[in-house]
């Protein structure tokens, strides 16, 4: 039998997560473990806990705590630790992501309100204030950016909003954290979720959840808040920057680096500039080819990936053969979000694919790649 790395293709991914991986980040995996309640963990969380703040541009208000899992994991701990029994959360849904968050509330027995945008829309404040003010709910969900639609919402005009009607405001940012400014200690944001193997270009395994005094506050009124989904028992440990049950410690040392260089080596503000100009790059690939469209409006365009229309005729099985022959030239392609196109298609509508340009990706990988995709997609 042939050793097993032999098995496994190593594809250059312009997936939407998880996303390639630097070899700066693949060789940290090598660093030495450790015990996560040894002093070891405080010379690896301890930076990264700061760093976390930086790159949120959190003050000291919002506390940063790491979830062992994913970003549904933090989403999901929002769900449990602060809606009550006997209060309504409304999700506020563009895309098959912001519905995922609405089913965990479902699933967790929740009093759930929906105001549903179509697919490409960003959030109207206009209609959400209509909603707010019939609906009068407890807590909202709001999606910073939509991962099914390459979509980005004005968060922080979300959460004013909804502060200014009385509701406690989270916010999904698993897909843009680390690729677009947040500005969170002036966001009005009371729960912010996100993860680590987006744009931070790191591989999967934490929730990263930013979670401010009130939501603590809140959190303590709320029974029945499970153990790990419980913010309370998390934060205990995230402010000794430490996680409250056993992390993954290659990931740990993978976040420490991979945060240091992002902060210190290439810079935050340069790396939200880069994100912006493959975003631009991404539209400049979209407008040359004829048929194609960009799915989200101008003003509403994600940073960190881009949905495009692909013209009529051009459908997912299609898509699925454009996926294999990219693979052959060494690239992973995004044939789109499944469920979305499927539903799409059912209605006649022209599907969707996506690039992901985010976390470590050059200017010069997305050049080749854009490329090869042109080459596949007009043959």
């Amino acid at each position: 039998m042939p050793p097993i790395d032999d098995e496994f293709t190593d594809l250059t991914l312009f997936i939407t997560g998880p996303t390639w991986l630097s070899p700066r980040v693949r060789a940290t995996g090598s660093l030495p473990e450790f015990g996560h309640r040894d002093s070891e963990n405080e010379k690896r969380l301890g930076p990264a806990m700061r760093h976390l703040r930086a790159l949120a541009q959190a003050g000291d208000d919002h506390v940063p705590i790491l979830f062992n899992g994913s970003g549904s994991t933090a989403m999901e701990a929002a769900i449990r630790s602060l809606v009550a029994a006997d209060e309504t959360i409304l999700h506020v849904v563009v895309g098959a992501f912001g519905d995922l968050w609405r089913t965990m509330s479902e699933s967790n027995g929740k009093r759930v309100a929906t105001l549903r945008f179509a697919p490409g829309e960003a959030i109207d404040l206009n209609r959400l204030d209509d909603t707010l003010k019939t609906q009068r709910p407890a807590v909202v969900a709001v999606t910073h950016n939509e991962t099914s639609t390459g979509v980005i919402n004005d968060y922080k005009a979300a959460c004013r909003l909804i502060r200014e009607r009385g509701a406690l405001p989270l916010t999904d940012g698993v897909s843009v954290f680390g690729g677009a400014p947040l500005d969170l200690a002036d966001s009005g944001c009371a729960f912010y979720a996100t993860a680590t193997q987006k744009a931070l270009g790191l591989p999967a395994g934490f929730g990263i959840a930013f979670v401010a005094p009130e939501a603590l506050e809140k959190a303590a009124r709320v029974q029945h808040r499970g153990f790990s989904s419980d913010i309370l028992r998390q934060v205990e440990r995230a402010r000794k920057h430490q996680t409250l049950t056993t992390p993954s410690t290659t990931l740990c040392n993978q976040l420490a680096v991979q945060l240091e260089h992002i902060v210190t080596v290439e810079g935050i503000s340069a790396r939200f500039d880069r994100h912006e100009r493959l975003r631009d790059m991404a539209h400049g690939f979209v407008a040359g080819l004829s048929g194609f469209d960009l799915m989200a409006a101008e003003g509403s365009r994600s940073p960190t990936l881009t949905a495009v229309r692909a013209p009529k005729g051009f459908d997912t099985a299609r898509l699925k053969k454009v996926k294999e022959t990219m693979r052959g030239r060494g690239y992973l392609f995004d044939p789109g979000y499944g469920k979305l196109n499927q539903e799409l298609e059912a209605a006649g509508e022209r599907v969707c694919f996506r690039i992901g340009h985010m976390g470590d990706v050059s200017e010069e990988m997305l050049a080749v790649y854009l490329n090869h995709l042109g080459e596949v997609l007009v043959s």
